[in-house]
């Protein structure tokens, strides 16, 4: 990237944080240190908050909108528990054409907003026979080897390092927190490594066969580029995939993006339930 494409790329989130303080102002909201992406079909959670106040991408300047079924494209600002938080309902994809530095627009401005911790949410496929639709996996680590890094190109050194630590990308606390939520609620809760690829085209079994190979767990089109750019700014980043499905040479189903967003509906409940919980425990980190 050019030193004069680079200057831009940052007034642009600058001038995309501008616009959103704007509004919080006008909202009267005060300082959010905690957000969360919620992936395909999982939207509905935002629009459980209290006191919720709701940002279209499509008037946030420079911000991608998604054209994707499941992905309202809005930020919602509001309560659980008590705490503020931010949400973002819905991402942008590689495989809709984006480049990797507008998949990860959304999170440069939530940390140039000051957000110190995010949560990022997908659907995912799951890749052992005994797991099944709606199980929920703490994401240990991932693995990316198929789809360029966010962080190519000339370094932004405003954000963060040019060669970032990725040997506890997914927080340790925050996964510990996570734990003692599901204890908390019973709630059976995976851990895991979770797989990107870009698709748009489901994995075929060879490629599952290979993943599984590779010590992954689940796989999905997703949250490593923003895990990546979280940690690159600095913030804690907790993943959690929801299984949607099985994956191919394991289910014996045609995969399709309505299952996807039929579980993530039917395990809605809980959920909601575990973020509340979880919300609540993190906010009382210092």
């Amino acid at each position: 990237m050019p030193a004069k494409k680079r200057q831009n790329y940052c007034a642009q989130v600058f001038e995309a944080v501008d616009h959103i303080r704007k509004s919080l102002a006008a909202y009267k909201i005060n300082r959010v240190e905690l957000s969360i992406l919620l992936g395909s079909g999982l939207g509905d959670f935002a629009d459980t908050l209290q006191a919720r106040r709701s940002i279209s991408f499509s008037s946030i300047p420079h911000f991608p909108s998604p054209s994707v079924a499941g992905h309202s494209g809005r930020l919602v600002f509001g309560e659980t528990e008590a705490v503020p938080i931010c949400c973002l309902q819905g991402r942008v994809h590689y495989y809709e054409g984006h480049d990797m530095r507008a998949v990860t627009f959304p999170v440069r401005v939530l940390g140039a907003l000051g957000i110190k911790r995010l949560i990022v949410t997908n659907a995912a496929g799951g890749l052992h026979s005994n797991w099944k639709a709606g199980d929920l996996m703490l994401i240990r680590d991932h693995v990316s080897l198929f789809m360029p890094n966010p962080l190519l190109g000339p370094n932004l050194h405003m954000f963060g390092p040019r060669f970032p630590d990725m040997s506890e990308c997914y927080s340790k606390t925050l996964r510990q927190l996570a734990v003692k939520c599901a204890r908390k609620i019973r709630l059976k809760l995976r851990q895991g490594i979770y797989a990107a690829v870009s698709g748009p085209s489901y994995e075929t079994p060879a490629e599952i066969k290979m993943l599984r190979k590779m010590g992954a767990d689940a796989v999905g089109m997703s949250t490593v580029p923003e895990a990546i750019v979280a940690r690159h700014m600095g913030m804690e980043c907790l993943g959690i995939s929801i299984i949607t499905n099985l994956a191919a040479g394991i289910s014996r189903s045609r995969l399709s993006h309505q299952e996807v967003l039929e579980t993530a509906q039917r395990i809605k409940p809980k959920l909601t339930k575990f973020l509340n919980s979880l919300f609540h425990e993190i906010s009382r980190l210092t």
